[in-house]
């Protein structure tokens, strides 16, 4: 089963909280309240989504965190990679392979379409429509933008 792990839904739900709160400063503490999460939870992923870019802080008495980019610039797949490291669903799809059956492998190819497939839509879902904020339409994918060179296996599978 693919599955985002809680942390990487908590840090949306934070991101979430943060983005409509049309840009003012919210301390951890404040933020733990509002999402009903723990404080060390929010500290921690406060501090993993400010080393990537996506919030930032400010210190002292008036010091907390807002994001650092406007939630319609923030896309699921940022969130994803913050938090999850860059999205491959199998060790053929990531940027860095070492599959040792690569080169006899007849499937690898269509995996990386799907990989391809799913990581545009995560790149096209921003945080601003998963926070609620932004009801605009999601963009159709298109398949064939995404589609690798077809192998042996796939034309042998293709129906007539």
């Amino acid at each position: 089963m693919l599955r985002i792990s809680k942390l990487t839904d908590y840090a949306t739900v934070i991101l979430a909280c943060l983005a409509t709160g049309e840009r003012r400063l919210y301390t951890a503490t404040e933020l733990a309240e509002l999402t009903h999460l723990s404080p060390a939870t929010v500290s921690k992923l406060l501090k993993k989504l400010n080393q990537a870019g996506l919030v930032s802080s400010g210190r002292g008495s008036h010091g907390g965190y807002l994001l650092a980019k406007s939630a319609t610039e923030i896309s699921a797949a940022a969130i994803l990679d913050a938090l999850e490291g860059p999205f491959a669903l199998t060790e053929c799809s990531s940027a860095h392979s070492s599959c040792s059956i690569a080169g006899s492998c007849h499937v690898g190819h269509s995996w990386q379409r799907v990989n391809m497939a799913i990581r545009h839509a995560l790149d096209d879902v921003s945080l601003s429509q998963l926070a609620g904020l932004d009801r605009a339409p999601l963009k159709s994918l298109d398949l064939k933008a995404v589609r690798p060179k077809e192998s042996p296996l796939t034309r042998m599978l293709r129906p007539r």
